[in-house]
């Protein structure tokens, strides 16, 4: 009788526990280990034993790896693809109790003596017993454990549909395990006839409020995309200080304009994205002088439900120039009162513009040179670079100053919504009615509100409004690139269905025990057999 290793509550357990434990932080070493520690751990199931080909790695860049794991039966062509990712934030949060963050059970025991430093929610949880903590148990080393555990099953009872795993590095950051994985499903698809029914994430179930107890399911994932700006003004002494503008004080007038904005506002099905904030803006100057600083960068969230990167960039130059307005007149205002001129009015320029005006002026070729130099720089990330390539191209072209450069930094994750699918809307129900036979209630949400790899699935945008993302990324199709044409060949419809927890990001990360080994096992296999019976 074959043997199974995670089909007990108590294996599921030990499972999480094992994969938690392996440290997998982004852009650390524990990250580049995880995916042959997690082939490693499948190729311990007979099926795969037998079929060592259906396991593979996939190079997702900076020694990380993308892992894929077919469960093929011999007469399906029928696939549900499982998608994870096994990469976390850091955790410095934790304190003295670091070294435990990724030890749930023995973290859990000693956060008791640290009880009244939690605030009383997560207090009432440790004491309840109900939660195990620790980094990961959440988000979203359970979804994978529940998808391993799925395989097994699949495999062993030869259930006649295909399961195909998919778990990623770095959805944390840029998304650049998902990424290679489309390209990976299409190949598969093509290369083994499968026939893609449902992109089904296990990502945990998120809070829409401080408190919310309720457990959801998922038919979307929300949209996210980060227009920023660098601002350049005229350098003067800080004792001559009307000769010039610094930069903070343009940035300051786009800021106030950018920040909870509800112009951005996107609506769907009675859902609403939350309001668009700062998440970075510093200026560029790099050491202590009297000199002002006369460049500045910042960089804005916008969460999206419909529109496109192209309805983004409109809205967004349209906020540029009511800021770059509201600025001038300031500005005039003061240079009246102090009884000098204006250094000038700040224009607008999408980073397109920039480009162009760069390749009239300076060549090509020239153009390319400072590109490449920058990108070269393995200090740099993504959003450094590009930041560094339009300040090297506005230097050239001072005379384009004042002035606010608008362009797109990365990652963009499309909205993506099948809410309207009929299996969807028969898989929904089917979810409510098994959660209800188990003792509790979950309800549908629209959007998934954590921003999750199913953005890179099921990609539809027949206006080509990406190509405005395209043209406005500066590191686009060298350090970063998304494969929109390959995204929209995989159009089966999405879900997600995860266990229930709190406080991603947080110290307090936790997870439900009866959610997590009990419940949603259930909950996945009836779902994975509807799809066959």
């Amino acid at each position: 009788m074959t043997q199974y290793q995670w089909n007990s509550p108590s294996a599921l357990r030990s499972l999480l526990c094992e994969l938690v434990s392996w440290d997998s932080r982004t852009l650390t070493q524990g990250e580049r280990e995880f995916a042959s520690r997690v082939l490693n751990k499948l190729m311990s199931l007979n099926y795969f034993k037998n079929n060592p080909e259906h396991l593979e790695l996939h190079d997702a860049g900076l020694g990380r790896d993308t892992v894929t794991a077919l469960y093929k039966h011999p007469e399906a062509t029928d696939t549900i693809v499982l998608i994870s990712h096994f990469d976390t934030v850091w955790t410095e949060e934790y304190g003295i109790l670091e070294p435990l963050a990724y030890h749930p059970e023995e973290l859990t025991k000693k956060l008791l003596a640290y009880r009244e430093e939690l605030y009383e929610d997560a207090r009432v949880d440790l004491e309840s017993g109900d939660y195990l903590f620790g980094r990961g148990t959440m988000d979203m080393k359970m979804g994978l454990a529940l998808h391993m555990a799925l395989i097994e099953k699949a495999s062993i009872q030869q259930w006649p549909i295909n399961l195909l795993l998919v778990t990623v590095p770095d959805e944390e950051v840029n998304s650049a395990g998902m990424r290679r994985a489309v390209l990976e499903l299409v190949r598969l698809r093509n290369e083994h006839h499968l026939s893609y029914k449902l992109f089904l994430n296990s990502e945990p179930t998120f809070s829409q409020e401080p408190g919310d107890p309720k457990e959801y399911v998922y038919s979307g994932t929300i949209g996210k995309i980060m227009p920023a700006a660098l601002f350049y003004g005229k350098e003067t002494h800080v004792g001559e200080p009307m000769k010039g503008i610094t930069a903070n004080y343009i940035a300051s007038f786009m800021t106030q304009q950018m920040e909870w904005n509800n112009l951005f506002e996107d609506m769907d099905y009675g859902e609403t994205t939350p309001l668009p904030v700062t998440l970075h803006q510093k200026d560029l100057k790099g050491q202590y002088s009297t000199q002002t600083p006369y460049r500045a960068v910042a960089l804005y969230n916008v969460f999206l439900m419909k529109r496109s990167a192209a309805e983004v960039m409109d809205l967004f130059k349209l906020s540029a120039l009511q800021a770059a307005t509201a600025c001038n007149t300031a500005y005039r205002q003061i240079c009246e009162r102090e009884n000098v001129d204006v250094v000038g009015d700040i224009r607008v320029l999408r980073y397109d513009q920039l480009l162009e005006y760069a390749q009239e002026k300076i060549g090509a070729i020239e153009v390319e040179r400072i590109k490449e130099a920058i990108l070269r720089d393995s200090e740099l990330d993504d959003r450094d670079k590009s930041f560094k390539i339009v300040d090297a191209l506005l230097i050239e072209c001072q005379e384009l100053a004042p002035a606010m450069i608008l362009l797109f930094a990365p990652p963009y994750y499309p909205a993506v919504n099948t809410s309207d699918d009929p299996l969807v809307v028969k898989s929904i129900e089917l979810m409510k009615k098994t959660a209800s036979s188990l003792g509790t209630v979950v309800e549908q949400i629209h959007y998934f509100n954590g921003i999750s790899d199913l953005s890179y699935v099921h990609y539809k945008d027949e206006s080509y409004g990406w190509t405005s993302f395209e043209r406005n990324t500066p590191v686009w199709g060298q350090t970063y690139s998304i494969p929109f044409a390959e995204m929209a060949k995989l159009n089966a419809p999405v879900l997600n269905v995860g266990p229930f927890g709190k406080d991603a990001h947080q110290r307090t990360e936790r997870l439900h025990i009866d959610s997590a080994f009990i419940r949603l096992p259930i909950m996945l296999e009836t779902l994975v057999k509807s799809l066959y019976t």
